[in-house]
């Protein structure tokens, strides 16, 4: 693997471990500011809103002054949100945390255009995978390092967070290169009007719209998970950060030694759809299960399928555009990413408040399948994905 790959993901690994200290901690942080489910979910809301706008004017940035500086802005504005969460003495002072969090927020964005410059087509799949292995690793020793640290306070975790992600920061200003980028010529339309474009091409629109579904889903199991095992199973910010430190330790697994192998073998969008299904039954048995050893043997096809279905919707994403638009086209489906994990956590939080912790989970499964039929129809990836353009013949143009 190339070095620029490894300290890559050394980067997004080191930022992820204090992405993933908070997001276990952040609901009973809250509460103790007297936030309701409701309004925990519309914190979790107000970073992707924030993010929403920024990332695809940050993934044009990043087409146009280098993935480099931009990946760096990000790890800076996370480490500044971090620390106003934790001097935080209000809910106000809470939402404004977030939302300086989501506005810098183009780390991932970012990374998945720098994977895209570096690597061939036929590899993205499991190089999109290092960055899911990153994600999932960031969330076994992130929530694992918040839970050992919550045993002080709750501010001692986001603080560590706070120091982790200067260390990410650091690590790619000094050993992360600027990779060899492909733009268009001319001037880039306005991101606005290049996701209209991007929606109205066949062959990206339908995984687009999978995106959106799918990480819908995911944020309403992640932004619900401390508050359904806190009602269901009486569980504290600890007990929360060790599960689901256990599970993300079986999605990096998956991720590292067998996405690339099942993409390679039966394609992208077997793959895709194959995780949706088995990420549905997950969720839907994990809402009926009523013990501890049920809830985790039902959270079992859940993980699995997860690890299978993101690498492969980010390699999906990047085989529908030229090489010249990776980092608007990763920063089109960040939009709608975020646009998901804006309406996710509302949604599933406020169906816990009404109607009970297991309804959240019961209506994920759901928006999961209806993905699932869209990803089973996905069009084809379009002739540039197949193959690099063939070399002109002598005398050719003349």
């Amino acid at each position: 693997m190339p070095r620029s790959l490894v300290v890559l993901f050394l980067t997004v690994f080191v930022s992820l471990i204090g992405f993933g200290i908070i997001i276990p901690l952040l609901p009973f942080y809250a509460q103790t500011f007297g936030a309701s489910p409701t309004t925990i979910g519309l914190l979790f809301a107000s970073f992707s809103v924030a993010q929403f706008i920024a990332a695809p004017v940050l993934g044009e940035l990043s087409d146009r002054w280098g993935r480099r500086p931009i990946l760096i802005f990000s790890l800076l504005g996370t480490v500044v949100s971090f620390a106003l969460l934790a001097m935080a003495h209000s809910i106000t002072m809470l939402f404004v945390a977030r939302i300086v969090d989501g506005l810098s927020g183009g780390n991932i964005t970012t990374a998945r255009a720098y994977i895209a410059d570096v690597t061939p087509v036929e590899d993205r799949a499991k190089r999109y995978g290092l960055i899911g292995a990153a994600f999932g690793l960031g969330f076994i020793f992130g929530p694992a390092l918040g839970a050992l640290f919550a045993h002080i306070s709750y501010t001692a975790p986001i603080w560590a967070a706070a120091a982790i992600s200067a260390i990410a920061a650091l690590l790619a200003f000094l050993w992360l290169p600027e990779p060899e980028r492909h733009v268009s010529e001319g001037e880039a339309p306005p991101w606005w009007r290049a996701l209209g474009d991007l929606m109205s091409r066949p062959e990206l629109r339908s995984i687009l719209v999978v995106d959106l579904g799918y990480w819908f889903t995911f944020s309403v199991y992640q932004t619900t998970f401390a508050l359904f095992g806190q009602r269901r199973f009486g569980w504290d910010a600890p007990h929360i950060g060790y599960i689901l430190a256990i599970f993300a330790t079986f999605g990096v697994l998956v991720q590292v030694s067998v996405v690339g192998r099942v993409s390679r073998a039966f394609g992208d969008r077997h793959t895709l759809v194959t995780g949706l299904g088995l990420a549905a039954l997950g969720l839907a048995g994990a809402a009926l299960a009523r013990t501890v050893p049920l809830f985790i043997v039902a959270l079992a096809p859940a993980a699995l399928g997860m690890g299978l279905a993101s690498p492969t919707l980010l390699s999906l994403i990047s085989t529908s555009v030229p090489r010249g638009e990776q980092g608007l086209a990763q920063g089109a489906a960040g939009a709608l990413e975020s646009l998901g994990r804006t309406a996710g956590p509302v949604f599933g939080n406020s169906m816990l408040q009404h109607f009970g912790e297991g309804s959240a989970y019961g209506a994920g499964a759901l928006v999961l399948l209806a993905t699932m039929a869209i990803a089973a129809t996905t069009a084809t990836a379009p002739p540039w994905a197949a193959s690099p353009p063939s070399p002109p013949a002598p005398g050719a143009g003349r």
